[in-house]
């Protein structure tokens, strides 16, 4: 960049020698943010900034409470999705509290409990003090933030702004192994010396070691909480131009492309293919269909093409193309045209994935030199049809996702053999009840806070399910969890504040029953097979 300098000095160095610091964050979240907004003034003419999105609309807040969240800043990850409905943000300093609260430092400083039970009034707001209420009053009486411990140690323990200061440096988010443990004898006999009662004092000091992990300053979780509302509020109100914007700011977040293109069919936006005579390099939107407009897919989703080529193609494409080797003779190379037809990107030619491939690979023997031009008689070939199995199984290869079908519809039938509830079934079983579901593995998280406990999200055809799985399970069935491709597991659901579990008991890989309903290629059609004979460790389960 013209007229920048940049020099790589430790950002301790820079402290001793009293520079002023500040921190940039380079978040992918700014840029989906900016396309968005360029998607909504080409499409709806609408002018939106940070500052002018509407503030405070029960919709969002509304959507957010369902957890509602996927793709959306911050609060998308498995632990956020079961904090919402507990939570229940209403206004936006309860997005604030939303970010800071699920983070290793409250955790661990046992503050998440104490707040939720507060909130929703199973327990009292009560204060030590009147000093420490004006300081906690807005965290109900439990300190989250950073800025909240210096002002205690001020306040309770007597410390001065410089000693205050350094405690928030031990608590520094970087530093994983803080030293906040140094400053336990001064708080602690400073608050009772200022008539804390030695419980209480201990118990702030725990609260404050937690801080040591990872703690936010309340600006930091504000100004994510801003992000977290915006990008809430276009889910909310265009899903097109959200799920659009976010396919092309990929790579970023929890999800993958399927998982998007999913979520946007769910909120009745209509997906279209990547097409060769259609397709810009960008995910773009075409005209209304019902209340969103359609999301047609980019060629950027073809898994290895190269931009320039296709925006070469984009660009000299007048009118429709009729013919792979009319492709060919722009300047793309035969591997390009391969990789779109295995993303099926030929239709609007009459070709699908098969033909499209065939008539690639006779470009290959085409005349060359004095004989170029001229053609040489070949016999009609008919291809067999690919299944629609077969046709998943290409789609997730070539573009890691698939309009087709779901890959877990096909193994539906066999899987209702064996007593399998569907994602939606859950809403219908009763707490505490023993139950069997399968998915495809789309999230597995196993946070250092969580005491060995692994947080997995399977994906169905209907939805996706929530698995819990403790310590001994993951050791005893690590294997499957971490291999699978269709993952099943009996275990016992839970329904509480909202929020649907189920607590994994056992688990079984069904990769073998995926990849043999998938060859079969057709949705709940086939031979009524036993589940067992097609997979035969079935016998096993209790």
């Amino acid at each position: 960049m013209e007229n920048r300098t940049n020099i790589e000095w430790n950002k301790d160095d820079i402290d001793v020698l009293g520079f002023l610091k500040i921190d940039v964050l380079a978040l992918g979240m700014l840029t989906y943010i900016r396309k968005a907004f360029d998607l909504a003034k080409k499409h709806y003419n609408l002018d939106l900034t940070l500052a002018n999105i509407p503030q405070d609309d029960p919709a969002v807040y509304e959507m957010i409470c369902r957890a509602d969240t996927i793709g959306v800043f911050q609060i998308e990850s498995r632990a956020q999705q079961s904090m919402l409905p507990r939570l229940k943000p209403k206004v936006f300093y309860d997005l604030v509290i939303e970010v800071a609260i699920v983070r290793p430092g409250p955790i661990v400083g046992n503050m998440v409990h104490p707040y939720l039970r507060r909130r929703n009034g199973e327990e009292p707001v009560t204060y030590p003090s009147k000093e420490l209420e004006e300081i906690l009053g807005r965290t109900m009486g439990v300190p989250l933030f950073q800025e909240q411990v210096m002002k205690i140690a001020i306040v309770a323990a007597g410390f001065s702004p410089a000693e205050a200061d350094q405690l928030r440096r031990s608590m520094a988010t970087f530093k994983v192994s803080g030293k906040v443990s140094q400053f336990e004898k001064k708080l602690t006999e400073g608050m009772m010396s200022r008539g804390y009662t030695e419980e209480f004092a201990k118990q702030i000091f725990e609260q404050l070691k937690g801080f040591g992990s990872y703690g936010f300053p309340e600006s930091h979780a504000a100004s994510f909480a801003q992000l977290v509302y915006v990008s809430s509020w276009i889910k909310c109100y265009y899903p097109e131009i959200f799920a659009c914007a976010l396919l092309n700011s990929m790579p970023m977040g929890f999800y993958q492309p399927a998982q998007i293109v999913i979520d946007a069919r769910r909120h009745a936006v209509e997906v279209r293919p990547v097409e060769v005579n259609l397709s810009d390099w960008d995910n773009k939107l075409e005209e209304p269909v019902g209340k969103y407009r359609a999301l047609r897919l980019g060629l950027r989703q073809v898994s290895g093409l190269r931009e320039d080529e296709m925006k070469l193609l984009v660009t000299l494409r007048q009118q429709p193309y009729t013919s792979v080797q009319e492709i060919r003779d722009l300047g793309i190379s035969i591997t390009s045209l391969d990789k779109l037809a295995n993303a099926d990107a030929f239709r609007s030619m009459e070709l699908d994935r098969r033909n499209a491939l065939w008539e690639i690979s006779a470009l290959k023997d085409l005349p060359e030199g004095v004989f170029k031009g001229q053609k040489t008689p070949e016999e009609s070939v008919t291809l067999p049809t690919m299944g629609e199995g077969e046709q998943v199984i290409q789609g997730y290869v070539a573009t890691s996702l698939s309009l087709k079908a779901h890959p877990v519809s096909f193994a539906r039938e066999k899987l209702q053999m064996l007593y399998v509830s569907t994602a939606k079934d859950l809403d219908t079983i009763g707490n505490g009840s023993q139950v069997r579901v399968a998915g495809l593995p789309i999230v597995r998280q196993r946070p250092s806070t969580a005491k060995g406990v692994c947080f997995i999200t399977l994906e169905d055809e209907t939805n996706t399910i929530n698995l819990i799985a403790f310590e001994t399970i993951f050791e005893k069935y690590r294997k499957q969890i971490l291999q699978s491709k269709l993952l099943m597991v009996a275990g016992r659901l839970q329904h509480e504040s909202g929020v649907t579990h189920v607590i994994v008991e056992e688990c079984f890989d069904f990769t073998k029953l995926l990849i043999q309903t998938l060859a079969k290629g057709q949705t709940n059609k086939g031979k009524s097979t036993n589940a067992n004979e097609i997979f035969p460790e079935a016998r096993n389960f209790r």
